[in-house]
């Protein structure tokens, strides 16, 4: 049944589809500008090339796709720690592409609160900048969400027993990168009036409504305090917190905590779909936001410089179970352009290559 008029509903005379058959054609004719290359150097700041950074000619394949892009450095935000961090660093500076990559350190996080733990972590991390780590991250979404202390408790974002970790982010002036929760959706019932319905029924492991997983607005109290109460700390906060659907409630946290950073990760779609909206935010917190990608699909690219560089109306999203909506582009004046692509990145993080970039 559907309202065809005021308090008046009908049923559809002809077979109804199912919503992964349901793909009208717009008839809307208008401007279209595709964006193959950023129009400004870019620092992909959420990298995750798989395993490109294996061989040398995985690397020279990855180097060829970020020049097609305008990408001139990506953070590989894998969590590496130890061993393979090493041998990632040793095969990235002995390659010709020693500027075009860096990594960020994983922290151990199995095991708080057993003896040892916070100084083995610390020490660990110390050899990771050592060799060659850039910052802290990406930490991923089991922190808060499904890791365990050795007691068997759940660890907390917030928990006082990583206090000494955080401590030595503050010492050695690294960027923690940090990845809390899922799309607020994902923690909500999967019911016909939720959004992410499609992306719920085809990925299991995207649905948190059981008691075993805290809820989506616990997870985000803790990181909240987290980065409120280390503000020597630069925080950056992936995918928009995840609270890129409520800019006014995410802008509340940028206001009370100048050192909280984010990224565009995976919330294009989002960000697309309210052009105004994202363009006045994008444009007050010019100097807080980073560009990352996340998944490395190289075809996908082009959609982000779209959205941030055109006027366009109405165009397709590259993932329809993500979005069943259409995105208009913000056209950021180059200002913030170039602080989105890569001026926010190199200050914030100084350890990077800082010279060949435009002022």
């Amino acid at each position: 049944m559907t309202e065809v008029r005021p308090n008046s509903c009908g049923r559809p005379e002809l077979p109804v589809p199912s919503i992964v058959d349901y793909r009208p054609v717009s008839t809307l004719v208008t401007a279209e500008h595709k964006v193959p290359r950023a129009k400004f150097p870019v620092v992909d700041y959420h990298g995750h090339p798989q395993q490109l950074l294996n061989t040398p000619e995985g690397l020279a394949s990855l180097i060829k796709s970020l020049d097609s892009l305008n990408v001139r450095l990506m953070m590989v935000a894998d969590a590496m720690t130890g061993d393979r961090l090493k041998r990632a660093a040793d095969a990235i500076n002995a390659s010709p592409y020693r500027d075009r990559v860096r990594v960020l350190a994983g922290l151990s996080l199995q095991g708080v609160g057993s003896p040892g733990w916070s100084e083995r972590a610390v020490a660990q991390l110390e050899a990771d900048v050592k060799a060659g780590a850039v910052g802290v991250g990406e930490i991923m979404k089991g922190f808060g969400l499904s890791i365990r202390k050795a007691d068997g408790s759940r660890l907390r974002i917030d928990d006082p027993a990583l206090e000494p970790l955080w401590e030595a982010c503050a010492r050695l002036n690294l960027p923690v990168f940090i990845h809390t929760a899922d799309p607020a959706e994902f923690f909500q019932p999967i019911d016909y009036k939720n959004e992410r319905w499609l992306e719920l029924s085809l990925f299991g492991d995207r649905r948190y409504q059981s008691e075993q997983y805290p809820r989506f607005e616990e997870l985000i109290a803790e990181r909240d305090h987290l980065f409120k109460s280390h503000p020597k700390i630069k925080f950056i906060t992936a995918h928009l917190g995840w609270q890129a659907n409520d800019l006014g409630t995410f802008s509340k946290l940028l206001d009370a905590a100048p050192n909280v950073y984010s990224e565009v990760g995976a919330v294009l779609y989002d960000l697309g779909r309210q052009p105004r909206a994202a363009h006045d935010f994008l444009v007050k917190y010019q100097d807080r936001i980073l560009f990352g990608k996340d998944s490395f699909q190289p075809e996908e690219y082009p959609y982000y410089w779209r959205v941030f560089e055109t006027r366009d109306e109405y165009f397709d999203y590259y993932r329809p179970y993500h979005a069943f909506w259409k995105l208009y582009g913000l056209d950021l004046p180059d200002v913030v352009l170039k602080k989105l692509y890569y001026q926010n990145a190199l200050k914030l993080t100084p350890a990077a290559p800082q010279s060949g970039w435009p002022r």
